[in-house]
């Protein structure tokens, strides 16, 4: 969601502030802002001044607007803010502002115009926004903004008496709720400081000792600097010129591990495609391919120990410990688990219960300590994946797997074993290929699972193998059939409601299906088990109700086509994805587009994929912004 970009220099670091937003547009915003150390006027009182620039357009108007007015600086912080208190608006937008308290007699507008002393960017949401407000009004403090964020820039300006640091560690012993920040002050030119609870931040060394940064994703400092330290939890950061410390909850000084991380900035160049979204969905034969290189045998040891924990059980002696499974995810994550819950009671014969992460917490629940608890997250950032995992640790789940696509990210920090796919960097909100790796990497556990307790045999494992290794192939031979996807794009258009079905694990398929059309194209979808068609939803058919039907030839085909003939019978037009056996034919209100041969158990990864072309050309047919739908962001990091 929201980013941060942050920088103590020798140089004018604008165009970088500004470069580093740019690379975190495709978590989603709404709005955008920069402040720098700006040198004061000739004749003023030496020193200098904090001087910004917001708006609500794109990251590059703010830089155009930057460089049309001269705004340079060699200390600076930049944000992008998706909004949660108050609407996208210029007042609202970071970075925030503290005057410091309004004089006796002082009108808004003149307490409006005086100096900043402090200036803050903030991603996350603080809980106890209104009573500090309460107090800070009180206390003579003027707000100009709906933000929860402003509480924090006067908090901290209220408790300012010569030294940031001081100011920010006692500022947020006050806060609840989650936040990364960046601060500056204007009597001291050359210091940034951070701190996090609940939201990432990371902190960059810049390689001559002349610069450090900050920022909220590694991705931000991509061609900046690739030494990163990634931030705990509590954490108080102290930036400065070729120095910086951290502060760890307690007060005490800590040295967190200095990692070199590649940014991969390489891979966010759009090339041929139209949109990002286009050009995802198009790699997936490589991801998937990439995701399981070297994967000569399923073994648990393909799920390594996560970084920052200890030697202890390795993946094997977890695997025979566990008798039920419990998937914790969000989203598009959340439907990847569907699938997998399938996968892991068929062949693992392990239980499994899939719970959305913003739920689970918040009910009672049955713990057992024989239960491996799996995340499965894009970016391993997700504020309520993340959330949801401590509190099954702190029932006593200590078993924990993730399944995500970013080695270094707090999710493999936190878990104690991963499996870190490869789908490279993914911009676009709507997720394609992060969704299929994640697929992949599901059904490696499931056989690693299986073959851990002794229920998968040489013979079945090398069936398993061989057919996930014909995955590319198969994938390569569904994005052909994109010009049959466009023409019922073309019909869609022009739609408003849909309806996709699926039975057995494809039931998920369709799920993701609808979410990824209404996403994208503001159509409304719901997808629904076919079986269920009687049971309320076919009220809803008629000639203007396209309905999506995934039918791969499993053994409930015949079933599916039952319910198909019910849509028919009804006046509904089917829209209808068929493996090339199925014998289902097009016809009058019968639209069918044939895949290749069946693919078992794997053939949810394969029936996904035109049903991300449809929801794409449908978006481009009508003209939405395909990779920043309103409303959206790519990675969710607040509650």
């Amino acid at each position: 969601m929201c980013g941060i970009v942050g920088a103590v220099s020798t140089r004018n670091i604008v165009p970088l502030l500004v470069q580093g937003l740019q690379r975190l547009e495709y978590r989603g915003y709404d709005s955008c802002g920069v402040a720098v150390h700006a040198a004061e006027a000739a004749g003023a009182v030496p020193g200098t001044r904090l001087k910004r620039l917001r708006g609500i357009a794109r990251v590059a108007d703010l830089g155009a607007q930057a460089e049309s007015q001269g705004l340079a600086g060699s200390t600076g912080i930049a944000h992008t803010r998706w909004a949660t208190h108050g609407a996208p608006a210029i007042g609202n937008a970071h970075p925030h502002f503290s005057r410091g308290p309004v004089p006796a007699g002082m009108d808004g507008e003149q307490a409006a115009a005086r100096p900043a002393r402090v200036t803050l960017v903030h991603n996350g949401i603080i809980e106890n926004h209104e009573a500090l407000r309460a107090e800070l009004l009180a206390r003579g403090y003027f707000f100009t903004s709906q933000t929860d964020t402003e509480v924090i820039v006067h908090l901290i300006d209220s408790l300012y008496d010569g030294d940031l640091l001081a100011a920010v560690q006692a500022a947020v012993k006050r806060l609840r709720g989650s936040y990364s920040i960046a601060v500056l002050h204007r009597d001291e030119p050359q210091r940034l400081v951070g701190a996090r609870e609940g939201s990432p931040l990371v902190l960059g060394i810049g390689a001559d000792g002349k610069e450090n940064f900050l920022a909220s994703d590694a991705m931000a400092l991509a061609g900046v600097t690739d030494q990163i330290v990634y931030l705990e939890e509590g954490d108080t950061v102290d930036v400065q010129l070729g120095k910086h410390w951290v502060v760890a909850r307690d007060g005490q000084a800590v040295q967190r591990p200095v990692r070199t991380v590649q940014a991969m900035s390489g891979a966010a160049e759009l090339g041929p495609y139209r949109h990002y979204m286009q050009k995802e969905i198009f790699e997936q034969p490589r991801a998937i391919a990439d995701t399981l290189e070297g994967v000569e045998a399923v073994v648990p040891e393909l799920f390594e120990a996560a970084r920052n924990h200890a030697p202890g059980e390795g993946a094997h002696a977890t695997f025979r410990a566990t008798d039920q499974v419990l998937i914790l995810a969000c989203g598009t994550s959340y439907y990847a688990g569907c699938v997998a819950k399938y996968w892991l009671e068929a062949i693992a014969q392990l239980p499994c219960a899939v719970e959305i992460a913003s739920e689970y917490r918040y009910r009672e629940s049955v713990p057992n300590p024989r239960t491996l608890v799996v995340t499965i997250t894009q970016s391993g950032e997700t504020a309520d994946t993340l959330a949801a995992l401590r509190h099954a640790q702190s029932l006593g789940m200590q078993h924990t797997l993730t399944v995500c696509n970013v080695a270094t990210s707090a999710m493999v920090r936190e878990c104690k074993l991963a499996y870190v796919t490869r789908a490279g960097i993914e911009i676009g909100v709507a997720s394609t290929k992060a969704f299929t790796t994640q697929l992949a990497g599901l059904f490696l556990l499931t056989l690693a699972l299986a073959q851990a307790r002794g229920l998968l045999t040489e013979a079945q494992e090398a069936e398993h193998l061989k057919a996930m290794r014909q995955l590319p192939n198969a994938l390569q031979a569904v994005l052909a059939l994109e010009p049959q996807v466009i023409t019922w794009a073309e019909q869609f258009a022009a739609k408003e409601n849909a309806l996709f079905l699926g039975r057995g694990l494809h039931y998920p398929v369709a799920q993701e299906g609808a979410l990824k059309l209404k996403e994208i194209t503001y159509i409304h979808a719901e997808a629904y088990a076919a079986g269920e068609l009687k049971h309320g939803p076919l009220a809803l058919v008629t000639s203007a109700m396209p309905v999506v039907t995934v039918a791969p030839n499993d053994a409930l085909l015949e079933k599916l086509k039952s319910n198909m003939q019910e849509v028919r019978a009804r006046g509904g037009v089917l829209y209808v994805l068929a493996d090339a056996d199925t014998h289902i034919d097009s016809g009058d209100g019968l639209h069918v587009i044939r895949l290749p041969g069946h693919y078992g158990a794997l053939s949810a990864i394969v029936h996904v994929v035109p049903l991300q072309l449809l929801a794409y050309h449908t978006a481009v047919a009508r003209g939405t912004d395909v990779d920043k739908p309103r409303n959206l962001a790519k990675s969710v990091t607040v509650e």
